[in-house]
């Protein structure tokens, strides 16, 4: 079985129409991003932005609104969250020292209405800030596969083409059985992680104990060039140390932090998400947090 846009000369624009956009709202956020939380409209029409890719975004009359297409019709906030984290998040993609952690997890707990942690139960990861790569999908139970994830032509067009790996995740399938397949499973191979958790301090001393915490452990990425965010979990291990990369992101994840296209990899922030009670949706998140309708 087989899916097609019923509209490729559409899609092929919009790609390119979003290509350009995210363009011009780099340079426009490296140029000018630090005097965006300044900034007051007369009543001239306003200033208009350029921000992530797909988003317009107006600012007006002190507000903020945004719409992106497919994605959000929401409020949303994604160019003052990068003008918050612009100075604490170095040039450079390196290890973050504690004081960097501490500042940095704060703006993003206090901006996106949820609590994140470097730290969680005395476990961390080697780093905060890294590299993100692509993966393919996962197989989600026993009989899965490529086809079943594809809910609808568009999606398919948008995801499928990731593939699917040719070995399981590294807790295995996310449910038993198809019968016993659910949302929740569904939700979670959406939005997963692969994530070094071989190179967490203290995993090797520690592997059952290790094991059973990042399993399905809700953390948020987040990609301090553009602001866009996502609530995800940790469902495999890797990449390995020698391909450069700290961690890699779904098919639905690298799209929603803008990083779907070309090298299908770039730097963002991820942390653990202290949500005890399961409370927070995974998917992606606007300033207010929770998912984006």
């Amino acid at each position: 079985m087989q899916f097609f846009s019923k509209k490729p000369h559409y899609e092929y624009l919009r790609k390119k129409w979003l290509a350009k956009h995210k363009d011009v709202s780099e340079k426009l956020l490296a140029s000018h991003g630090q005097h965006l939380r300044n900034i007051t409209l007369g009543g001239l029409g306003g200033l208009m932005l350029l921000s992530t890719p797909g988003v317009n975004v107006a600012l007006h009359a002190g507000e903020l609104s945004a719409h992106e297409d497919g994605i959000t019709k929401a409020e949303d906030k994604n160019v003052l969250l990068v003008a918050a984290l612009k100075g604490h998040v170095p040039e450079e993609m390196r290890k973050l020292t504690d004081t960097e952690d501490e500042a940095i997890s704060k703006i993003l707990s206090e901006k996106l209405k949820m609590q994140v942690e470097p730290e969680l139960e005395g476990i961390r990861l080697n780093r905060t800030y890294g590299m993100i790569g692509g993966e393919q999908h996962l197989y989600r139970y026993p009989g899965d596969n490529l086809y079943k994830h594809a809910g609808n032509a568009s999606d398919w067009a948008m995801y499928g083409p990731a593939g699917i790996a040719p070995g399981l995740g590294a807790w295995g399938h996310f449910a038993p059985s198809e019968a016993a397949f659910d949302e929740n499973d569904k939700e979670r191979e959406r939005y997963y992680l692969a994530v070094q958790t071989f190179l967490a301090p203290g995993f090797a001393e520690n592997v059952g104990k290790y094991r059973d915490f990042f399993k399905f452990r809700k953390m948020l990425v987040a990609n301090p060039k553009t602001g866009q965010a996502v609530v995800a979990v940790i469902g495999d291990a890797g990449p390995a140390a020698w391909t450069g990369k700290h961690l890699g992101g779904s098919p639905e994840v690298m799209h929603f932090v803008g990083l779907a296209g070309g090298p299908r990899k770039g730097a963002v922030l991820y942390y653990f998400i202290d949500d005890p009670k399961d409370e927070i949706p995974l998917g992606p998140i606007n300033m207010k947090g929770g998912r984006v309708s």
